[in-house]
């Protein structure tokens, strides 16, 4: 806040006190009208950020070291991740597969996953083992993730329907699917050591949570783990 102050000389006076000027509340009302304008033209401005655009903006300058303060970055290009998603949204036969194939970005990864439908039924029932479209169908997903980066684990997945083999779980039937899948995956070229996981999850994921005893629930899923 501002202030302005005057003081007055007679001849033979002793010099006054300093005095504030009456119309000092003007200024200082001025003050804060600017601020004010100010803080609703910020609040307009990030309004029209989007979410994504604010966490890079924050992680940007969270992250940002001593030099990099006084220097101007420029970065470009997708990252491995954007990269190994597009590759595999675009791959004709994954596209052809049509709701066969369900492509996700997620947190840890991007995920694969083949469901079985009444068109392209994946597995026989209550059977660990791949029709000859579910192989065909993993074959073609091996194939797209050959030329790509990034670690794999195979999931297993049943619907909720217990199962009628006694001494076979939902739990033994979902392994089989993923270890079915692996053994596809390895003769089709994927390396060993790229498979980092393998597991079976019965019913305890399903891909519609609402409705878990749909064929879809019934399906093998990939993950693909990519670093950068």
């Amino acid at each position: 806040m501002a202030y302005a102050s005057y003081s007055s000389q007679g001849a033979g006076r002793m010099p006054v006190a300093p005095a504030r000027k009456a119309g000092t509340w003007k200024m200082a009302y001025a003050d804060f009208l600017t601020a004010l304008m100010a803080f609703f033209l910020l609040m307009w401005l990030v309004s029209g950020v989007s979410a994504d655009d604010r966490a890079e903006i924050a992680d940007y300058f969270h992250n940002r070291t001593p030099d990099a303060a006084t220097a101007v970055a420029v970065t470009s290009g997708a990252s491995a991740a954007d990269r190994v998603f597009s590759a595999l949204s675009e791959n004709p036969a994954l596209v052809a597969a049509g709701s066969s194939v369900v492509l996700a970005k997620e947190a840890d990864g991007i995920r694969i996953d083949l469901v079985d439908t009444a068109e392209r039924p994946l597995f026989n029932r209550a059977d660990g083992r791949f029709t000859d479209t579910g192989r065909a169908l993993a074959h073609e997903t091996a194939t797209a993730l050959a030329g790509t980066e990034g670690t794999l684990v195979l999931e297993g997945h049943t619907d909720a329907f217990p199962s009628l083999s006694p001494g076979y779980s939902n739990w033994e039937l979902s392994s089989d699917r993923a270890n079915e899948a692996r053994r596809v995956f390895e003769a089709a070229g994927i390396a060993s050591e790229r498979i980092r996981g393998v597991a079976g999850l019965a019913d305890t994921r399903p891909l519609v949570a609402a409705q878990p005893h749909l064929p879809v629930n019934r399906r093998v899923s990939i993950l693909v783990q990519v670093e950068g």
